[in-house]
């Protein structure tokens, strides 16, 4: 009952999606969804032994040694196929046999090590028997006379050593045997907090999974109110999407042409500030040239006077003369071609608003949703037809969800889950009675090994103690003889524990040696699983076990591996056990019907954008007069050399120093004085003149605003009628893409606006698909009951732990053989004897006599 209701709780599981599909990338609107609910598992299903994990490993290490093969896959497949005992032929079959052999081979390794503990358990109480016998007889040591040696000394201590180390070994052995029995105890004690995680995990699991499918129901509402929104706001959304395809194009075509009005208003302004500048210049530069004309006449008269032709001053009077020429203004402003009609031209081309006319474009382009708007009113007549289909698919989910009997389901199978917890709580307790009855079982084993090393141990502290070398075989202490008779004790224990202690180290090596390497290895490697997953294993007529099981169809792909692995790491029950071979969610969330139905009248809307005008012909017709205002005939050349050239040819502050001082070198008198006086008129010029024209904000602010203008003009003019040609032609080819083009934009538009639409159904398919597949009724706890229950409890509690014990037992009593015989021996030379060897100095050399 417990099995078929799990069944259908996966059935329900898998009734909420579909295929796993490639997940859908949908266009721009993505909806969010949220989280799926879902809470955290609190089991770890990992074990941690402690500090016994050494010993774990050391044992590991031995089953190695004692066992290497591979784990052997193909020989239980072919052992579990074949089915032996039905005759007694059958095992004479060569197959059977060759299986056999091959068991055999791959069990050698036990096979021999138990055979061994076999014979420890046959021999070792005969062998005892047989000693007891013999010593009986006073043979085999029985005898109470120890024949002195010279070497004595050397042996005992030898014998005592060779006792005390096998006395160690066996202690040691002794102590891990009781911490792994100690630990097994521990770990059964503590394993209820355990198994009450594992079954809080699977209520989770029970309880979670009708919440997690409500929650991926009710975001469908979050689908169909954005749907919905959009639909509603078709014009303003559409016509935003065709503005901005559009606007690629119309934008930066109006973008230049209206950067072109604002060229035409730079122009102007240069102009004028070329006009005013030039002026502004003349002006000071004739007054210079006039009082410089004036000054060079009057020098001139003065150097023509008579006094110049004295043979002192009439190579002065030459130079002077001579340099004259450099008296003259260097940058002339007055014969600069003027730019009135280029301005006057200009001014008739802003008679026309360009600006306005572009603004006027951009208004025009700027109402394109409005026009989708307009133009797609009968969109918004078949919103509630198109809202009734999206309500009734809602409908539909909700109507199916609520017809699978979920709550029964989750009611029948948490009624087994609380009956299967209350029956492991109820039988816990006698698990660990039961568990003290092992441990104390156990424990006496260990008990009867320490009672032989106390034995040993008392045996050796009596001897070496109590020994005096000194005294006689005959005459030998009380402690001393004690000490030997412990040893004897411990040998006569030894021998009647010894096989009790190896036939339970038989048993327990074979069971847990192979449970350890024929299940917890392969387990964790996953080997086991390939076994289980063997076709026609479990079932003859069946390919795949668990698919027939769940499916009731053994030819679909589902493994026991692949389940294992995917609950390992928390996917969904749904592709763990590949569901969609129960239910296929596409009839529930096919919405293609509906779909085409939208698109269809999403698709046939008609939109006419003709009424947008860019720039009128006007417009174009006043860029074209404005390229033919001849501002790229103006001379820029002729401006920007007049503009770096300097005030005057010759500083005149230097040339009236050195005429002062070419004065100076003429002889006193008249000329002398008037060439000084020329001296201090120049210097007044440059002072007056010059000086202001360099320094004056007046002048410096004229000759930088022509500087830039000029410039301004000579950017703006290059090219101007390819510029302004180029600005047409974009404006025309934005205004044909809107007259002749548009309604392919539009289609595409439309169509990537009906794809949104419908986008986020897919999105909610998808979603659910996704999320049922990697967070709904995510099977983690089932994962973490099969790892609890193998790996945890089965390996790592009680196959670690008894394998420990049976190391340290086994080991153990595999030293009691030669501590037997190191103890016999060493007896011999604690105990009192009844007779000695005794030298006669008056007899013979070299014979001993007998003394009673």
């Amino acid at each position: 009952m417990a099995v078929e209701l799990c069944l259908l709780l996966l059935l329900f599981c898998g009734s909420t999606i579909s295929e796993v599909q490639p997940i859908y990338k949908p266009p721009p609107g993505t909806l969010d969804f949220g989280f799926v609910p879902s809470k955290t598992y609190d089991t770890g299903a990992y074990h941690e032994p402690g500090a016994i994990g050494i010993l774990f490993k050391i044992v590991h290490a031995f089953l190695y040694l004692v066992q290497p093969n591979t784990f052997p896959q193909d020989l239980i497949r072919k052992l579990a196929q074949q089915q032996f005992g039905n005759t007694q032929g059958d095992y004479q079959k060569p197959e059977n046999v060759v299986l056999t052999l091959q068991a055999i081979y791959y069990e050698i390794g036990f096979i021999v090590s138990a055979a061994l503990g076999l014979l420890f358990i046959l021999l070792l109480p005969l062998v005892g028997l047989c000693f007891c016998m013999c010593r009986c007889c006073d043979n085999c040591g029985g005898e109470m006379h120890q024949r002195q040696k010279k070497n004595a000394d050397c042996q005992r201590s030898c014998f005592a050593t060779f006792l005390f180390v096998a006395s160690l070994i066996i202690s040691v052995g002794v102590l891990c045997a009781y911490a792994a029995n100690q630990h097994l105890t521990n770990q059964v004690r503590g394993a209820k907090k355990l198994v009450n995680s594992n079954f809080k995990d699977l209520k989770i699991f029970l309880n979670d999974t009708p919440a997690q499918i409500d929650y991926l129901v009710s975001q469908y509402n979050t689908t169909k109110d954005k749907a919905l929104s959009d639909l509603n706001n078709v014009g303003p959304v559409l016509g935003t999407r065709v503005q901005e395809q559009l606007g690629k194009e119309v934008r930066p075509a109006l973008d230049a042409a209206l950067t072109m009005a604002g060229a035409i208003r730079e122009t102007k302004e240069a102009l004028e500030n070329v006009s005013v500048s030039v002026e502004v210049l003349q002006e000071g530069t004739e007054r210079l040239h006039a009082n410089l004309t004036d000054v060079k006449m009057h020098l001139s008269n003065t150097l023509n006077d008579s006094a110049c032709n004295a043979a002192q001053a009439a190579s002065t009077c030459n130079i002077i003369k001579n340099s004259l020429e450099q008296l003259n203004i260097n940058a002339n402003f007055s014969g600069l071609p003027g730019v009135s009609s280029q301005l006057a031209k200009v001014n008739d081309v802003l008679k026309i608003d360009l600006s306005s006319l572009v603004q006027k474009g951009y208004a025009a382009f700027n109402d394109t949703p409005d026009l989708v708007v307009n133009q797609t009113r009968n969109i918004l007549s078949a919103v509630p037809y198109i809202k009734s289909v999206l309500e009734s698919i809602g409908s539909n989910i909700t109507t199916f969800t609520r017809a699978l009997p979920v709550q029964k389901i989750l009611a029948d199978l948490m009624v087994h889950l609380t009956q299967t917890e209350a029956y492991v709580q109820d039988y816990f307790p006698v698990v660990e009675q039961y568990d003290f009855y092992r441990w104390l079982g156990c424990l006496i084993l260990c008990c009867m090994l320490v009672l032989i090393l106390v034995f040993y141990y008392l045996g050796l502290l009596c001897g070496t103690c109590g020994y005096d070398k000194h005294a006689s075989p005959t005459t030998r202490g009380c402690i001393s003889n004690t000490g030997g008779n412990f040893l004897m004790a411990g040998v006569g224990f030894s021998f009647l524990f010894s096989w009790v202690l190896m036939i339970v180290v038989v048993l327990t090596f074979v069971t847990g040696g192979n449970v350890e390497k024929l299940v917890c290895e392969p387990f964790e490697d996953k080997n086991l699983f390939k076994v289980l997953d063997t076709p026609y294993l479990l079932n003859k007529h069946w390919k795949n076990y668990l698919a027939g099981i769940i499916f009731k169809n053994p030819n679909v792909n589902l493994t026991f591996e692949k389940v294992y692995s995917d609950c390992k790491e928390n996917k969904g029950i749904y592709t763990s056990l590949h569901l969609e071979h129960l239910f296929n969610i596409n009839e529930l969330l096919n919405i293609s019907m509906y779909t085409e139905d939208v698109a269809f009248r999403i698709e046939h809307i008609q939109i006419n954008l003709s009424k947008i005008i860019l720039l009128d012909e006007i417009g174009k017709e006043n860029l074209l007069n404005f390229s033919s205002s001849g501002v790229d005939g103006i001379d820029f050349s002729a401006y920007l050399t007049e503009i770096n050239k300097s005030v005057t040819k010759v500083d005149l502050l230097s040339f009236a120093n050195d005429l002062e001082a070419r004065a100076d070198q003429l002889p006193k008198g008249a000329l002398e004085n008037a060439l000084k006086g020329h001296a201090n008129n120049i210097r007044m010029i440059h002072n007056q003149q010059v000086v202001p024209l360099e320094q004056a904000m007046k002048y410096v602010k004229a000759r930088s605003t022509l500087n830039q203008s000029i410039r301004l003009l000579k950017r703006t003019s290059s090219e101007l009628m390819v510029k302004v040609k180029n600005v047409i032609s974009a404006v025309n080819a934005a205004q044909n893409l809107i007259n002749n083009n548009a309604s392919q934009v539009i289609v595409q538009e439309t169509k990537k606006y009906m794809d949104t639409i419908i986008g986020y159904f897919e999105q909610y398919t998808e979603w659910v698909k996704e999320s049922i597949s990697m967070e709904v009724a995510a099977c983690k706890p089932i994962a973490n009951v099969i790892d609890t229950a193998v790996d945890i409890f089965l390996c790592s509690y009680i196959a670690d732990s008894v394998n420990t014990f049976w190391f340290g037992l086994g080991g153990s009593s595999m030293f009691l053989i030669p501590a037997i015989i190191f103890a016999v021996k060493l007896s011999k030379y604690y105990r009192r004897m009844d007779t000695e060897d005794v030298y006669d100095d008056s007899s013979v050399s070299g014979t001993w006599h007998f003394t009673l």
